[in-house]
């Protein structure tokens, strides 16, 4: 668990973070996770792959009142979970008491499923979100890797980078990453549910803090 002023982080599985601050709850990409006892208040989905749209995890945080802010590539594939789902694309933000949730760039451009074909393309429009909530602004990158649109994120509190590779950023790269973004603290994330392992989060805690500061965040 990691404490940044007002704002709680727990990290629960894969690119999977309770996020608590004022009252409020809110999930990113739930995951491989047990059923919460807090329930979300609000819940981020950055893409429609398995490993971040999942049904049967998200049935595990939400309640009625539960909204959902998703990217344009969840369209359709929400509808009826949440009595309020919001589809983003980057640059748009969902905007809620004390709360905003701003979609952001994430895309491949060295990891591919063939010759040519990215796992996760520009144009396919998965997002990364920019959290902002009792003065803190948190990036969660989603799936993605070292992109130019990073250098314009302005001040981060908190990023949370992908660091296993082969979809994502390696470790190396999210390392350089954090260099662009500056966050006054990194957490790496997308390891040890598919592929990478806690060595690739354990190395890019490493980088990270020859210049800056980072903390590995142990499983809930």
């Amino acid at each position: 668990m990691l404490q940044l002023g007002a704002v709680t982080v727990s990290y629960l599985e894969h690119d999977c973070f309770r996020i608590e601050a004022g009252g409020k709850v809110l999930y990113t990409d739930p995951f491989k996770i047990r059923d919460q006892r807090r329930r979300a208040d609000y819940v981020t989905v950055s893409h429609d792959h398995y490993d971040h749209l999942n049904g049967e995890s998200l049935d595990r945080v939400l309640k009625p009142s539960t909204v959902i802010v998703a990217s344009e590539s969840c369209r359709g594939k929400l509808d009826g979970k949440a009595k309020v789902v919001r589809y983003l694309k980057p640059g748009e933000t969902y905007r809620d008491e004390g709360l905003s949730i701003t979609a952001v760039p994430a895309y491949n451009t060295n990891k591919f499923r063939s010759p040519g074909q990215a796992f996760h393309p520009r144009n396919y429009n998965g997002t990364g979100f920019i959290i902002e909530l009792s003065g803190a602004r948190l990036y969660h990158a989603g799936d993605t890797d070292l992109i130019k649109e990073m250098e314009g994120l302005g001040a981060i509190d908190l990023a949370f980078l992908p660091v296993s590779g082969t979809y994502v950023m390696t470790a190396e790269e999210a390392v350089e990453a954090a260099k662009k973004i500056s966050p006054a603290v990194a957490v790496p994330m997308h390891w040890g549910a598919i592929v990478g392992s806690r060595s690739d989060a354990e190395k890019f805690v490493a980088g990270v803090s020859a210049f800056g500061r980072a903390q590995l965040l142990d499983k809930e």
